[in-house]
């Protein structure tokens, strides 16, 4: 299955990127960077499929250094 990167799919995304920053927002940087691997790992479980997982690494990966 290929990584959907279809934005339509996801009916409330700000409210999930606000929830995401609230949730990171009182901790130290240590914390935030534990919390974002537990939350990374929690929803990997759920999508289940390392092809996908993958091509979700390598396009937050490009995300990331493309702004570099």
């Amino acid at each position: 299955m290929p990584l959907s990167t279809d934005s339509s799919k996801f009916t409330d995304a700000d409210a999930f990127y606000a929830a995401l920053i609230d949730a990171v927002d009182t901790l130290d940087d240590d914390q935030a960077r534990e919390f974002l691997a537990a939350l990374a790992l929690i929803l990997a479980n759920e999508i289940a499929d390392n092809d996908v997982l993958s091509q979700a690494i390598e396009a937050a990966r490009s995300s990331v250094t493309a702004r570099s």
